[in-house]
Parts: C-alpha cells; structure tokens; sequence
C-alpha cells in the first residue's frame, strides 16, 4: 500500500500549482507538467519559461529513495516540487530575492526536442541510457504484451517494431554521446 506524505490530492496540487505560477508571474501558456505513475515509473516534472529560458524541476522514486525521503506517491512527488516552487514565490514576494536572482545559478534546459515515438511506446519517458535499457524495457514489456502472457498479437507486434526502431533510433542518434 502506497502510504501518503501529503494530505493534497494531485487535483488539489495542480491547483496549487496554477496559484504558485500566478505569484511567480509565469502565464499559464509558459509552464506545463506531467507525470508517470506506473508501478515501478513513478516521476513527474514542472517546465516553466522564464526570460525566454526553459527550466525544468523534476522528481522521481529513485531521487526519492536516493535522498531518503521515501516518497511513494505520485502525489507527493509532484507536491515536493509545488511547494519547493512555492518556497521560491515566498521568497519573491518578501522582496528577498527576485525571481532572476532564484534562476540565475539553475541551469536553463537546452532547446526542448520531444521524445521520439518509438521510445514512447516502449514506455521510456527519457532517452534510455543504452542499448541494455532498450533491450531490458523490451523484454520486461513482452511479458505484458505477448500473447502467451496475456496480450494480443498486434500489442507484441507493436511492441517488437517499437523495439527495432528504438534501437535504431538509439544507435542511429545518441551512440558515442551523440544527442542530436
């Protein structure tokens, strides 16, 4: 069972977060968010463009069991950055600090290229690592989607061409520390 941190539901968050956007005086066309909640994948992130620069906070069940938190909830994961952005607005209302003055030392995230497809629908929500990710996601995926587990032939089909362009994709882009 998943235990809660926070008493806010991801609703209520959202929210949150929409009012913490206001106060930092990020328009809602500016910022965006996303989340993945599946079993073993629980992340979620917050991009804002500030000045023209794009800025990413993200959070995860590994950074929160590698900091010892031990967040388990999507929920919470997505409330630490909320209220962590909530903290930077507090600040800039006190006249503390100026918003610049917050993002002077973050780095901006280079020019957003969305995640290609194939790695998508092998359920990746990063560029995997190496070819040793792309194969274990594969095979983990199979015991899904293969027919003799319980899936369809179009499902292990679609998997198995996801595969195939995935690593072609891979080797084709980011082999050698290429990333295009």
């Amino acid at each position: 069972m998943i235990k809660k941190q926070y008493s806010l539901n991801m609703d209520d968050f959202v929210r949150k977060l929409d009012r913490v956007m206001a106060r930092l005086g990020v328009p809602q066309d500016d910022y965006t968010y996303d989340y993945a909640s599946s079993r073993d994948n629980r992340s979620c992130f917050v991009q804002m463009k500030y000045n023209g620069r794009v800025y990413r906070f993200d959070n995860s069940l590994k950074k929160s069991a590698d900091t010892g938190r031990g967040i388990t909830a999507i929920s919470d994961l997505f409330g630490d950055i909320v209220y962590s952005l909530e903290g930077l607005a507090r600040s800039v209302e006190r006249g503390i600090f100026s918003l610049d003055m917050l993002l002077e030392g973050v780095p901006a995230l280079p020019q957003w290229k969305p995640l290609e497809a194939c790695f998508v629908a092998m359920g990746f929500d990063h560029i995997p690592r190496d070819t040793a990710e792309i194969e274990a996601q594969f095979k983990a995926q199979a015991k899904i989607a293969h027919p003799d587990m319980g899936g369809t032939c179009e499902a292990f089909n679609a998997l198995m061409t996801a595969y195939k362009q995935s690593l072609d994709t891979f080797k084709e882009n980011y082999m050698g520390g290429n990333t295009k």
